[in-house]
């Protein structure tokens, strides 16, 4: 790249913190230093001509885990780590609102429901048999009971009599929460590079040096916060995991409201704009959508238009309008990484699917490392 002085002088020379990547994380980072050091150059790396990954792909889903989705947790953690799940979970969503502001994030608490399918019989029974448990284990975050059970109001078909409710649960704008992040970034004077992919960096006493496919420089401060990218640059228990997202044409008189889980988590939908947005399926081949390449596959995309007009909207005529993907950042636990891994480089990586829920709180915990 054939930079000049100036570029190189208002960009890249006595850089204090670099962020490589803009997504929730990274931006929460960077504003939270900008805080903790309002005289310091802060430069955000950005690979995509927008932020790539999950952060601009999600469902916008305000969530902290469906009732199935936290009894398969308890499987494989603690009842302490499942508790410290969603009260991170929670507390992160509290910041991104005071962060934001609800108008701005257009953030609505229509409940989050758990739909169970007529094949699904026997997890249906064992979420009825183990709410109790579960609301006994959230109330010290709640202090109230989280789920119920409600009838089906809402002319699903081929599922069971009755489906869960998370009275807690809402759901924001994802395009207008990236907006408003971007603002307050550029309103803080934190420098954004787009296209700009990080290849490789060195370490040395004192600083960073960091090679892109644009151009090196040096940094005071490095830190990562690519999620579902992060094992390109990073050697840790993160690997990527895409999900296929469609979302229909408007919908007239859709009467459907609020956020959606069925199959313990794996597939998602909610209202939005008077449209349908549906997501999820990787469940069906955890291989193939353990990649970072965007994109669809044809078992996927029939399973979700399957879904979509046997049990969804079944007495609907749909089109769909659209499809994307976007690629979360997952591993064998569901805590996050978030930790010095040298003397200049931190990482924050491993939402594992949650990054509205705790891309703020992940944000301000890097930038505490520094």
């Amino acid at each position: 790249m054939n930079l000049s002085y100036w570029e190189i002088k208002s960009w890249l020379a006595n850089v204090d913190f670099t962020i490589v990547g803009s997504g929730i994380v990274g931006l929460n980072c960077a504003l939270q230093l900008r805080q903790k050091h309002p005289k310091a150059k802060i430069l955000i790396l950005e690979k995509g001509v927008l932020p790539q990954g999950a952060s601009t792909k999600n469902a916008g889903f305000a969530c902290f885990g469906s009732l199935s989705e936290l009894i398969e947790d308890l499987k494989t953690h603690t009842e302490v780590d499942v508790i410290d799940l969603v009260r991170q979970r929670v507390d992160g969503l509290q910041l991104l609102r005071q962060t934001l502001g609800d108008s701005n994030i257009d953030y609505q608490e229509l409940g989050g429901y758990e739909l169970f399918t007529k094949d699904h019989k026997s997890l249906y029974e064992e979420c009825l048999s183990r709410k109790d448990e579960i609301n006994d284990l959230l109330k010290p975050i709640f202090q109230t009971e989280v789920f119920s059970f409600k009838d089906n109001q809402f002319g699903f078909q081929n599922i069971q009599d009755k489906y869960g409710l998370n009275q807690f649960e809402g759901q924001i704008d994802t395009g207008k929460m990236m907006e408003a992040l971007l603002q307050k970034a550029y309103q803080s004077g934190i420098k954004i590079l787009n296209a700009i992919e990080v290849l490789s960096f060195s370490e040395d006493v004192n600083s960073v040096k960091i090679k892109t496919n644009h151009f090196e420089f040096s940094t005071k401060k490095l830190l990562i916060a690519t999620n579902g990218f992060a094992s390109k640059l990073l050697d840790e228990n993160v690997k990527p995991a895409r999900a296929q997202v469609l979302i229909t044409e408007p919908i007239e008189n859709l009467n459907i409201k609020g956020t959606f889980h069925l199959d313990k988590g794996y597939y998602y939908f909610r209202n939005i704009d008077n449209r349908i947005l549906f997501g999820g399926g990787r469940n069906l081949d955890f291989k193939t959508e353990e990649t970072s390449e965007f994109g669809q596959t044809q078992l996927v995309k029939n399973k979700l238009e399957e879904l979509l007009k046997t049990t969804i909207l079944p007495n609907k005529e749909v089109k769909i309008n659209h499809y994307w993907s976007g690629i979360m950042g997952v591993g064998q636990q569901k805590k996050p990484i978030v930790k010095q891994l040298s003397n200049n480089i931190f990482c924050g990586v491993r939402l594992g699917g949650m990054g509205v829920a705790i891309g703020s709180i992940i944000g301000k915990g890097l930038a505490d490392l520094v």
